[in-house]
């Protein structure tokens, strides 16, 4: 009975066995008539370089229903801005804090906080009672100075007629030319003290040194303030100037000469954008001389008309540098390219039949993506649709349902 059992089961273990290692001939034969031939063919599609160029999850099955229902568009020949797309920071091109000159108390604050001001206006009053009162003494002193020095000049003319009749002595003359020079370089003296006390006066007005926007006041009216205090406080405002206004961004270094080669050929147009409704453009202003070895790339500054201050000082914006247009550059809708394993790659639809097409990408924007090698002018690639999509797959065409060269919006959330 034993020996009998053994038999059976070595039968079914060689059985079994020839069944595996001529498992392809037995589908081949039998396939067809148990269903396995369906999944064979769809094994085979799906194992093809073209599927395989499919994202991983997202591969379709050789028409598996029927025609696949697609949305296309043309390939099209047109002027393309050449962008760059950088992060900037909008900065103040002067930035000024405003402190006292001289030690003095706050008579007056003619400003408000946060208000737009104009270069020379004046934001500060100090006492300037005892300086005016300095200046009244000096000025006395000047006229007494000027009629000593007319005196003297007098007394010289006298002496010189003496002389001239020998009824005068050479030294006569002598004293009284010195003493007229002595009352003259007292009346500079005089003078330039005069000079320095109408400067001093000048500080007790403090004005505005550029226009912008004046930030906190940290110093009332009554407030005593000093040259030498470095406290929080010593700083009365700050003011940025907000028209116009930099923005300052980073760029790769590999730009770099595409971009001096713009500049050199004119203005370079560069927008800071703070959303799809709020732009503002300007010119290239600056490019830093050296370029940072720990990222590999360069500062650059643009400088941008504010009127409508949309741009404030510290805001991050995007920023996009023109570099020039790119008169007959081929582009897509960026919704028909598509990654792969082996590089993006795009569906072209050739009467009625889907065929994959390798393509080489050097930019996108604005909803469009530039093609360099792959796709000709005029043909129609899949812009919707492409998830069921395989090489050599048939495909009817349907109207859009929305616009496929708008950018797609971001996620809420």
């Amino acid at each position: 009975m034993g020996f009998v059992r053994a038999a059976v089961f070595a039968s079914i273990v060689a059985i079994g066995g020839a069944a595996y290692i001529y498992r392809d001939d037995v589908i081949r034969e039998v396939g067809p008539h148990i269903g396995m031939g369906t999944a064979a063919k769809t094994a085979e599609a799906q194992a093809s370089p073209a599927a395989g160029a499919q994202p991983q999850g997202r591969r379709g099955r050789l028409n598996p229903g029927g025609a696949v229902p697609v949305v296309v568009m043309p390939v099209t020949r047109e002027a393309m801005p050449v962008v760059v797309d950088a992060v900037g920071t909008v900065q103040s091109i002067a930035s000024v804090q405003i402190k006292p000159r001289m030690d003095s108390q706050i008579m007056k604050v003619n400003v408000e906080e946060g208000a737009l001001v104009k270069e020379g206006d004046i934001l500060f009053e100090l006492d300037a009672r005892s300086l005016k009162a300095q200046l009244g003494q000096i000025e006395a002193q000047i006229r007494k100075d000027q009629a000593q020095v007319m005196q003297a000049r007098r007394d010289l003319q006298r002496n010189e007629e003496l002389l001239s009749k020998n009824a005068g002595t050479v030294v006569q003359r002598d004293n009284a030319g010195t003493s007229l020079k002595a009352a003259e370089a007292q009346l500079e003296a005089d003078e330039a003290a005069k000079a320095s006390v109408q400067t001093l006066l000048t500080f007790t007005e403090i004005r505005a040194p550029v226009s912008g926007r004046i930030g906190s006041i940290a110093n009332k009216a009554g407030a005593v303030v000093r040259t030498g205090d470095n406290s929080a406080t010593s700083t009365l405002a700050t003011i940025n100037q907000i028209d116009p206004i930099y923005v300052s961004f980073a760029i790769p270094q590999i730009i770099l000469p595409d971009l001096r080669a713009a500049m050199a050929k004119g203005p370079v147009t560069v927008t800071a954008i703070i959303d799809d409704t709020k732009k503002q453009s300007g010119e290239m202003a600056f490019i830093e001389n050296t370029v940072d070895p720990n990222t590999g790339t360069v500062t650059a500054k643009a400088r941008i008309g504010n009127a409508n201050e949309l741009l404030w000082p510290g805001q991050f914006v995007k920023v996009e540098i023109v570099l020039g247009i790119e008169s007959n550059a081929i582009s897509v809708p960026a919704s028909a390219v598509q990654l792969g394993s082996q590089g993006p790659f795009v569906f072209v639809i050739k009467d009625g039949v889907a065929e994959l097409r390798q393509v080489v990408v050097k930019r996108t924007q604005d909803g469009r993506a530039v093609i360099g090698k792959g796709v000709e002018n005029g043909e129609q690639v899949v812009v919707d649709g492409q998830l069921r999509l395989v090489q050599g797959a048939s495909v009817t065409i349907r109207p859009p349902t929305v616009d496929p060269n708008r950018p797609a919006a971001p996620p809420r959330g």
